[in-house]
């Protein structure tokens, strides 16, 4: 990297929030002996989504003792260029909001980051606005910015740190409930097209015509067609909820996200009921606006601290990295709603997350066992023994139980056979050996093309010396998914074993090649997820990992 020439001042931003309110920018001295090129972006809002202008950012070298001001733009967005890292302080000043301090802030250069904001108003202006919460846990945390997922993160082995991922995934996948959806699901009526378009023809400025018309191109997928429909329906009606929120989701499955977003926020001001923030919040989740869907789920628990509303709020945070923050919500969720093995079961997601492993495995336990019937906790059960390299406690005891209540289900039967198998390693009973092979032909019997119990039922022969049955199973499994990287490894190693080195290298070769496209896959995925930037109650700002 080249040296500072003469004395130009280069100056740079970064985007924080404590207390309520944050943006900052930074200056750096002409003496640093290197630069790097990083480029730090993003929006300030409002707490309900309106852009925040001319907000003061005052920012301090630590080192040199230099600061500058800076302000932001009408659309509330910034942009800073930094070639160098550094240790600042950063003070932020807006009429009507908190101010804030935050001190020893470490930049490291670099990277392209996108940090988006929430201001909070000031507490005498949030008294003013007439705001009732009625959640009396107050939350240890406020969500300041969304930013780009940079790097793993995450605890442990990136075996786990994957697992974890999965089970945000499917703590998501719960998240049922009559709000659920974020769409409306258009009246099938026996009306043609035809006759729908002469209705329109007819009265162009009824919304009821409008929206039927839009109805039909909605069932159909055919999302730029309803657009100015939908438009012409919200302009007659905008207090229609499912209109608003169709018109929404139809600019976003066309492809318009920037459109999609601020009809949301246009959704947003009003006193709405704990259900409306709700739903709002799915909807903003869809269309790739979490901070909106997070400021919303927690408006509806304070509003009614439901169930629902704490498992929505939740499985949000998780969703989106913030770890501690999830732990945080799950756990006062479960403490309100004890008999909610669901809360229960995002809480052990939410733990595995943290690294606390063993912690996680517990909570699931209690979750089987508060509501037996219940396969979300057995099925996270299962992937943490997948992605663990001994024994957790409690789990087999409780796979035991899945596999015996649900003997037709494969994974009740693969899971149990899995954790088995790992005993069996580490102590090498004989009558569980015995238990394991019924147990994986059973899961095969259900499914045949279970690759992953094939895999298992390979390693089983493989340990007994009989290659030729282990080769087999190893097949099937690539039959069944010809990208399984574990099966070309053990086939590939089980040829080695053979001397068949030409057909050992062949499957090495694909383990190799699936490893590097999977990791890419993978790294895609994780760049488009945006993680949520936090503020701790004593001022420790937790962002993504670099």
């Amino acid at each position: 990297m080249h040296g500072w020439k003469n004395s130009i001042l280069v100056f740079v931003g970064v985007s924080l929030l404590i207390n309520g309110i944050g943006i900052a920018v930074f200056a750096q001295s002409p003496d640093s002996p290197t630069q790097v090129n990083t480029t730090i972006e993003g929006l300030v809002q409002g707490a309900s989504g309106e852009p925040v202008a001319d907000a003061s950012v005052f920012l301090s070298d630590q080192k040199h003792s230099n600061h500058v001001e800076t302000k932001t733009a009408k659309d509330g967005t910034y942009v800073f260029r930094l070639t160098s890292s550094g240790t600042y302080s950063v003070k932020v000043e807006k009429p009507g909001y908190d101010s804030a301090v935050i001190g020893s802030l470490v930049v490291v250069a670099g990277q392209r980051k996108r940090i988006h904001l929430i201001l909070k108003l000031a507490s005498s202006a949030a008294r003013n606005s007439g705001i009732q919460l009625q959640l009396e846990d107050k939350p240890s945390f406020t969500v300041a910015g969304v930013s780009d997922w940079t790097a793993t993160g995450g605890h442990g082995s990136d075996v786990r740190a994957r697992t974890s991922e999965d089970l945000a995934r499917d703590t998501a996948a719960l998240n049922s409930g009559p709000s659920s959806r974020t769409t409306s699901e258009p009246s099938r009526s026996g009306e043609s097209e035809t006759s729908l378009r002469e209705a329109l023809a007819r009265t162009p400025d009824d919304f009821g015509s409008n929206r039927r018309m839009a109805e039909s191109y909605l069932r159909n997928r055919k999302y730029r067609e309803a657009i100015p429909l939908l438009s012409s329906a919200y302009r007659l009606n905008p207090e229609d909820f499912a209109n608003a929120r169709d018109l929404a989701v139809a600019y976003k499955e066309s492809g318009d996200s920037l459109r999609a977003r601020e009809q949301v926020r246009k959704m947003q001001p009003g006193a709405r009921s704990a259900d409306a923030h709700r739903s709002l919040g799915d909807l903003a989740e869809r269309i790739d606006d979490p901070l909106t869907a997070i400021a919303e789920y927690e408006q509806a628990a304070r509003i009614d601290a439901s169930e629902q509303n704490y498992f929505a709020w939740g499985t949000e945070l998780l969703l989106h990295r913030a770890i501690a923050p999830a732990v945080e919500v799950f756990t006062k969720g479960s403490r309100a709603h004890p008999g909610s093995a669901r809360m229960l079961t995002g809480l052990g997601a939410a733990l595995h997350a943290s690294g606390s492993y063993e912690e996680a495995a517990r909570r699931l336990c209690e979750a089987s066992d508060l509501e037996p019937s219940y396969s979300a906790p057995y099925m996270f059960l299962g992937k943490m023994a997948e992605a663990s390299t001994g024994q957790i406690a409690c789990v087999e005891q409780k796979l035991a139980r899945f596999a015996h209540d649900r003997p037709a289900n494969a994974f009740a039967n693969y899971y149990y056979a899995l954790v088995l198998s790992r005993r069996a390693v580490i102590q090498r009973p004989s009558a569980a050996g015995k238990q394991i092979e019924p147990l994986l032909h059973n899961a095969l019997k259900i499914d045949s093309s279970f690759a992953a119990a094939h895999v298992q039922l390979g390693i089983l022969y493989s340990n007994r010396g009989d290659t030729t049955n282990a080769i087999q199973e190893y097949q099937k499994a690539i039959a069944a998914n010809p990208k399984l990287e574990e099966a070309h490894y053990r086939l590939g190693r089980t040829y080695k074993q053979t001397g068949d080195t030409s057909k050992a290298l062949e499957e090495f070769k694909i383990y190799e090649q699936l490893t590097k496209t999977d990791a890419a896959e993978m790294e895609q995925r994780r760049r488009q997820l945006r993680e949520f930037v936090v503020v701790l109650k004593n001022g420790h700002l937790t962002v993504p990992p670099k």
